[in-house]
């Protein structure tokens, strides 16, 4: 993912200083959906793990999230 957000940087980049070819722009877009495609399933992955608890230590998980870990577990 790294290498990704780096060649995006290295694009904004040049976009600013000189411009982008039409293939640097499709390139561009490509490795933006890609990152937010691998962001999403990160954000997703971690909230699938989640346990919410209230301040007094009581399990608040709400029903739409339980139901989604246990179809995922299922899996």
């Amino acid at each position: 993912m790294l290498t990704i957000l780096e060649r995006i940087n290295q694009l904004a980049k040049k976009a600013k200083e000189v411009g982008l070819t039409e293939i640097e722009k499709m390139e561009q877009t490509d490795l933006r959906k890609e990152y937010l495609q691998i962001f999403r399933g990160s954000v997703q992955s971690i909230l699938l793990n989640a346990t919410v608890y209230d301040p007094n230590g009581d399990d608040v998980t709400p029903e739409k999230l339980r139901k989604e870990q246990a179809r995922v577990t299922k899996q």
